[in-house]
């Protein structure tokens, strides 16, 4: 048993943006990945078939196939390295741990879908796309309104200029 003062301190560690993922669910695990002296986002999509722990040790199994060959990595949920975590399909399975899938090729490792939870996560993905789009419109109108172009903008407008020029001539 741990001490109150460390699990006071862990507590402070979680995170609470995680979506509701169960195993056999099909998720992206965003991870951010330093390469060389910056820092970028890499994505690992694949089925869950273990979660173990919990509380800030909690980890997250994660298997895909890749060229024929199964991949997993074990992610820790709570690592400050997790950006994000979006959940892309559910699963309905009847075990904890889904080790069985190891041994299966093709479409024996078919996972069948819950129709009931797939519904809500459609919605909150279309939610989720929404707001985006709303927040990148909002970010061109405001650097539209402030005089200054996007990047794509003032190339496209210079692109514009050249060939009005070479019109002229």
């Amino acid at each position: 048993m741990l001490s109150p003062f460390i699990d006071r301190v862990e507590k402070t560690q979680l995170k609470s943006d995680l979506p509701d993922f169960r195993i056999g669910d099909r998720i992206e695990v965003h991870q951010k990945i330093l390469d060389g002296a910056k820092e970028r986002i890499q994505v690992f999509e694949g089925d869950v078939i273990a979660r173990h722990n919990g509380g800030i040790r909690e980890t997250v199994t994660v298997r895909r196939i890749v060229q024929g060959e199964g991949v997993e990595r074990i992610f820790p949920i709570h690592s400050p390295r997790i950006s994000k975590i979006v959940v892309k399909k559910a699963g309905l399975v009847r075990r904890a741990k889904l080790y069985y899938l190891r041994d299966r090729v093709g479409k024996a490792i078919k996972i069948r879908d819950d129709v009931k939870r797939q519904t809500k996560i459609d919605v909150d993905l279309k939610q989720a796309a929404e707001a985006a789009s709303k927040a990148a419109q909002e970010a061109a109108a405001k650097a539209t309104a402030e005089g200054g172009l996007s990047k794509s903008a003032q190339k496209k407008k210079a692109k514009k200029e050249a060939a009005e020029a070479a019109k002229k001539k």
